[in-house]
């Protein structure tokens, strides 16, 4: 899965740097590069699964800010300016981030994870379907939650097990587990937390899912026996 960007921005040199540094991150896509804010509008209107904005706020006839306020489902946006004074105004909105002209690489990629982190603690819901986004390296992974077993933390990452293999994320354990159903999936340990409709047996302080055995730790060991009992 990629995040599909437009930039919105009436100079052919910002254009240029922010095209270069976009492909030169692999889970961000291209969608197109628009002069103006009526240009942007109707590809909008042709595209409705964009994901992010770069947009330019000093713009001719329609400022980029006047241009965000107006839509009325926006999508993420990563504000470009040159000016320094309309960085406030711009997060009045809330931007993800603004990037100040002239910017490197390490600012926009600081902005990109900004992003990242946003859509780690997302989840997205079809009929009675509930995915997962989560973010590995470079590439950003949908993922069924019925198909999650269990999720460990890891030192600063997140381990998010499949039935086949296991994820690594730098998403925090908490942004993970709020992400997923809270009706099956309950916390049994500091480092664990277990979805209940893959769990096999619990014999005393351990649950079996899988292949893999779970710790119940003792502060965990009262909610977790209640939720079993609620849940039959």
């Amino acid at each position: 899965m990629k995040i599909k960007c437009l930039i919105i921005d009436d100079e052919p040199s910002s254009q240029n740097v922010l095209k270069k540094f976009i492909s030169d991150v692999d889970f961000l896509e291209l969608s197109g590069t628009c002069n103006n804010a009526i240009e942007a509008l109707q590809m909008l209107k042709e595209d409705n699964v964009i994901d992010l904005l770069f947009l330019d706020i000093n713009m001719p006839k329609i400022s980029g800010l006047t241009f965000y306020k107006s839509l009325q489902n926006p999508p993420e946006v990563i504000f470009t300016t040159a000016y320094p004074q309309y960085a406030v105004r711009g997060f009045e909105v809330n931007a993800i981030d603004y990037l100040l002209k002239p910017f490197s690489f390490d600012r926009f990629f600081t902005a990109i994870n900004k992003v990242v982190e946003k859509i780690c603690t997302q989840t997205v819901k079809t009929n009675q379907d509930h995915y997962l986004l989560i973010k590995s390296n470079k590439t950003i992974y949908k993922i069924d939650s019925k198909t999650v077993l269990f999720i460990e933390a890891y030192g600063d990452y997140v381990k998010v097990y499949l039935e086949d293999k296991f994820i690594l994320t730098n998403c925090t354990f908490t942004a993970v587990l709020d992400s997923l159903p809270k009706n099956d999936f309950i916390r049994t340990h500091k480092s664990f937390a277990v979805n209940f409709k893959q769990l096999k047996a619990v014999s005393g302080n351990q649950i079996s899912v899988s292949s893999y055995k779970i710790p119940i730790g003792q502060k965990y060991k009262a909610e977790f026996l209640n939720f079993i009992n609620n849940s039959q």
